[in-house]
C-alpha cells in the first residue's frame, strides 16, 4: 500500500469526531450548558431576545472551545470561580470594594487588571530570560504567567460588566465601551491566540516578540488609567447604546490581536533571517522555529484576522445603517479601517496567487501593524468624525 493509499485509509476510517470525544469533554459540555441554564433563569428577565440568542451562541462557542482546545477549560473554570466570588462579596454594595480584603486587593475590576498588567509585563521578562539563556524552565514561568495575567484579565472584565449594573442598570454595559475596555480586551486576545499557537507549534520562544506588544498595550492602559481617570465606569454615550456593540468590537479586537501576533512573528522572522545569514548556529538561529514554521504562522494569524475584521466590519456598517441612515459615511474611522482591510487583503492576495513568500511579506507584516494601530488610536487622537466619541 502506497503513502497515499495509507493515509486516505487512515481518513475513511478515522473515527468520528463526537465519537472521539471522551467523558470528560462531555461533562464539559455540561457545566458550561448548565451554567447558561442558571444565568438565564436568573437573568431572563433582563434580557431581550437578541441577548438570549447571544448566550445561547456564547454556550455553544465556549462547549467547542473546550473540546479543540483543552488548555481552555481551566481559564474558563478559574474565570467563572473567580467572577463570581467577586460578584458574591460586592452583593449589591459597591463600596464593599472598599472594605473587603479580597475585593480590595485581587478582583474588584480594577485590582484584577492591575494584577493583570504586573503579570503580562513580568511574563515578558521570563520569556526574554527563557530566550536568551536557553532556559525551558524560565520559558515555563512565562507561559504559567501569561495564563494567569489573561484570567486575571478575563475576570476584571466579567467583575467590571457586572459592577457597572451594581451603579445603575441604566448605566451598566458590557465593557467595551472605552479605549481603556478595548485595551484590555487586545491584551486578553492577543494573548489568547499566541498560548493557542503556543501549544500548536510547541514553541515558547516567540513569547518574548508577542508579549512585547501586549506589554506596550499595558504601558499605554496604565497610562491612561492613572493619567486620565479612565478606569471609572461612565455611562455610555448615546451612539453606543446599541446591541451592534456587544458584536461588532469583540469581533474587531479578534482581528487586531491577530494582526498583532503576526506582526511579532513578522519581527522575529526578519531578525531570524538576518542572524542566519551571518551566523547560522547563533542565539536566535538555534532557539527560535525555523523560518518555514513563522512563515506559516504569520499567515494563519493574518488570514484569521483578516476573517474576523471581514465580519467586523459588515456588522459595522450594519450599526451605521441603524445608527446614521447609512451602511458608508467615509467617516475617518471607516475609511481608515478600509485601509486595514485593503491592506490586509493585498497580503494575503500576494501569498495565495502570486507565492510571495519570506521576507516581503514579514516586512509587510510589520508595517500593516503600524497601519492598524493608526486606525485603531491614531485616528481617535488627531482626526474627527462621526467615532469622535473614543477620542483621548
Amino acid at each position: 500500500m502506497s503513502v497515499s493509499d495509507e493515509y486516505i485509509h487512515d481518513v475513511l476510517n478515522r473515527p468520528s469526531f463526537v465519537r472521539r470525544l471522551s467523558l470528560f469533554d462531555w461533562v464539559w459540555a455540561g457545566l458550561v450548558v448548565g451554567g447558561n441554564v442558571l444565568a438565564y433563569g436568573r437573568y431572563s428577565g433582563l434580557m431581550v431576545g437578541y441577548e438570549v440568542g447571544i448566550l445561547a451562541v456564547t454556550a455553544a462557542l465556549v462547549v467547542a472551545l473546550g473540546w479543540i482546545w483543552k488548555p481552555a477549560r481551566l481559564l474558563v473554570l478559574a474565570v467563572a470561580g473567580l467572577s463570581l466570588a467577586a460578584i458574591g462579596l460586592y452583593g449589591s454594595d459597591l463600596h464593599r470594594g472598599e472594605t473587603e480584603f479580597f475585593l480590595k486587593y485581587l478582583i474588584a475590576s480594577q485590582s484584577a487588571i492591575m494584577w493583570m498588567s504586573a503579570l503580562y509585563v513580568m511574563a515578558t521578562g521570563a520569556y526574554f530570560l527563557g530566550l536568551l539563556l536557553g532556559s525551558e524552565f524560565s520559558n515555563r514561568v512565562g507561559t504559567a504567567l501569561t495564563w494567569s495575567a489573561t484570567a486575571m484579565g478575563l475576570t476584571g472584565l466579567m467583575v467590571r460588566w457586572r459592577e457597572s449594573y451594581v451603579i445603575s442598570p441604566d448605566i451598566g454595559h458590557i465593557p467595551v465601551s472605552n479605549l481603556y475596555e478595548v485595551f484590555v480586551l487586545f491584551a486578553i486576545v492577543t494573548a489568547l491566540l499566541y498560548l493557542f499557537y503556543e501549544q500548536r507549534y510547541r514553541t515558547r520562544a516567540m513569547g518574548a516578540f508577542v508579549l512585547t506588544v501586549i506589554s506596550a498595550a499595558v504601558a499605554f492602559l496604565l497610562w491612561y488609567a492613572f493619567e486620565r481617570g479612565a478606569s471609572e465606569i461612565q455611562p455610555l454615550v448615546p451612539a453606543l447604546q446599541s446591541y451592534w456593540m456587544k458584536l461588532h468590537v469583540p469581533a474587531n479586537f479578534i482581528g487586531y490581536g491577530a494582526f498583532a501576533l503576526a506582526a511579532m512573528v513578522g519581527v522575529a522572522y526578519l531578525l531570524l533571517d538576518w542572524r542566519s545569514a551571518h551566523n547560522p548556529h547563533g542565539l536566535l538561529a538555534t532557539r527560535l522555529p525555523s523560518l518555514m514554521q513563522l512563515d506559516d504562522l504569520m499567515y494563519k494569524a493574518i488570514a484569521l484576522g483578516f476573517a474576523f475584521f471581514t465580519v467586523a466590519t459588515v456588522l459595522g456598517s450594519l450599526w451605521a445603517a441603524e445608527a446614521w441612515g447609512g451602511y458608508w459615511s467615509w467617516d475617518p474611522k471607516e475609511t481608515w479601517a478600509l485601509i486595514v482591510w485593503l491592506n490586509y487583503a493585498a497580503w494575503l492576495h500576494l501569498r495565495l496567487t502570486k507565492g510571495w513568500r519570506g521576507r516581503p511579506l514579514a516586512w509587510w507584516a510589520v508595517i500593516g501593524l503600524f497601519v492598524t494601530l493608526f486606525a485603531f488610536l491614531g485616528v481617535n487622537m488627531f482626526l474627527s468624525g462621526l467615532h469622535s466619541y473614543g477620542e483621548l
